[in-house]
């Protein structure tokens, strides 16, 4: 069987804070930039893997979510508690410094972990968790 990531979704409540994280902080490029009904979905992802992308989409966009549901989501995405996503870089001491000194939203500094890996965090500008691993 052959079967590869092609995409995750990760909500955003102000697309061009968004844009700023993802394409200014993190390097990724924009592939696609979808604006209806007052809403935006951006499609970003590493420049050197181009089948793989993140779609930073509005929260709640379905329309068979409750009035009360958006307002739960809402909730988790200011506590930094509704989405996430895993990256992964060669040197994450070197790319923590970068995203830091872009402004970044620090969660957790780098450190090695009990479970055999380097990583630190950072939260995205709508509170999704990025944690960002050193690649072995």
């Amino acid at each position: 069987m052959d079967i590869s990531i092609h995409a995750s979704f990760l909500p955003q409540d102000d697309p061009d804070a968004a844009l700023g994280f993802y394409r200014d902080i993190l390097g990724f490029e924009v592939r696609n930039d979808v604006g209806y009904g007052g809403m935006r979905w951006i499609t970003v992802g590493p420049a050197d893997q181009p089948t793989t992308s993140i779609v930073l989409t509005p929260p709640a966009a379905d329309p068979g979510v409750t009035d009360d549901e958006r307002k739960v989501i809402a909730e988790m995405m200011a506590k930094g508690t509704y989405g996430g996503i895993v990256l992964a870089t060669p040197d994450v001491d070197a790319t923590f410094e970068r995203v830091q000194a872009g402004g970044a939203d620090v969660v957790q500094e780098p450190i090695d972990q009990p479970y055999g890996v380097r990583d630190c965090a950072f939260r995205d500008p709508a509170g999704n968790m990025v944690r960002i691993q050193q690649r072995g």
